[in-house]
C-alpha cells in the first residue's frame, strides 16, 4: 500500500512524485522529467522502482523514461498517444489501474495538452490526484494545444473531486500563481492568508504541496469564474462586462500569459 508521497524536485521547478511503499520497498513515480534524480533517491533510500506515471508528453515530465525503461524494465501507464515513447499501458477516461496496491481512475483533463490525463483515487484514506500541468495550486497550465473551453471543462471536473483530495501538480509556481491570484481576486481573505503560509514555507525550502481541492476552491482565480467578485477583476482589466463563467476563464487566462 501507498504510504509515503514524497516530491523528488527535478529542473528548476518540477517534482517528480514518489508513491512509496516501505514494507514492500517499492516506489511508483509520477512524471520523470529526468531520470537522474529518480535513480539517486531509490539508491539512497534502497527501493526498487514498480512503475512509472505520465501525465502528458512534455519533455519535462517525459525525459527520463528511456534510461528509466532500459534499466528497470518496469510498466509506463501514459495518455493514448503514440508520439510517447515508452508508454506499455496507453490509458483512456475511465481505466483503472493499479498503482502498489490502490486502484486509480483515469480522468482525461485535455486544455494544456490534448493528451493530458490525471489519476485520481479514493481507495486509501485520503483522496489522491496527480494533475500534471491542468490543475496548479492557485493556477492552471497554459493553453499550448487545447482550447478556453477544454480547460475550463476540466477544471471543473477537477473540482467536483471530493473537497479533501490532495492535489499534486508537478511544478512549484505556487507563490508566482498567487501573485496573479492576488491581483484578479483581491479581496478574497483567504487568499490572502494562503499567500503569507505559502511565503513561510517557500523561505524554509518547504514545498508547497500537496494542496487540496479546497483550497483551490476558496482561492484559485481559475476555480473562481462563476463569482462576480472575480467577473469584476477580469472585467475592469478587459474594458469590458463579464458574466458568462468560459469567457471569463478566458481572459483570465489571458490577463495571466501577459502578467
Amino acid at each position: 500500500m501507498i504510504e509515503t508521497i514524497h516530491p523528488i524536485p527535478a529542473f528548476n521547478d518540477n517534482y517528480i512524485w514518489a508513491l512509496i511503499d516501505s514494507d514492500a520497498g517499492q516506489v511508483c513515480v509520477v512524471d520523470p522529467g529526468d531520470a537522474t534524480p529518480v535513480i539517486s533517491y531509490l539508491e539512497q533510500n534502497k527501493l526498487e522502482l514498480s512503475q512509472i506515471l505520465i501525465t502528458h508528453h512534455h519533455p519535462d515530465h517525459t525525459g527520463g523514461l528511456p534510461t528509466l525503461t532500459e534499466r528497470f524494465g518496469v510498466e509506463v501507464y501514459g495518455p493514448d498517444n503514440p508520439s510517447i515513447r515508452g508508454i506499455s499501458k496507453p490509458l483512456r477516461e475511465g481505466d483503472k489501474i493499479p498503482v502498489l496496491g490502490v486502484e486509480f481512475s483515469v480522468l482525461e483533463v485535455p486544455g494544456h495538452t490534448l493528451d493530458h490525463i490525471a489519476y485520481f483515487s479514493d481507495a486509501s484514506e485520503t483522496e489522491i490526484l496527480f494533475c500534471g500541468d491542468t490543475l496548479f495550486a492557485a493556477g492552471c497550465g497554459r493553453l499550448f494545444e487545447g482550447t478556453p473551453e477544454q480547460m475550463h471543462q476540466s477544471l471543473s471536473a477537477l473540482a467536483k473531486l471530493p473537497e479533501q483530495t490532495r492535489v499534486y501538480c508537478t511544478h512549484e509556481y505556487t507563490l508566482a500563481n498567487l501573485q496573479f491570484a492576488l491581483a484578479a481576486d483581491p479581496e478574497n481573505k483567504a487568499l490572502h492568508t494562503r499567500n503569507e503560509e505559502a511565503k513561510k514555507l517557500r523561505s524554509d525550502d518547504i514545498p508547497t504541496l500537496p494542496s487540496t481541492i479546497a483550497v483551490e476552491l476558496a482561492t484559485n482565480p481559475f476555480l473562481r469564474c462563476d463569482q462576480p467578485a472575480v467577473q469584476s477583476r477580469v472585467g475592469a482589466h478587459r474594458g469590458e462586462s463579464m458574466t458568462d463563467v468560459t469567457e471569463t476563464f478566458a481572459a483570465l487566462r489571458q490577463w495571466k500569459d501577459n502578467f
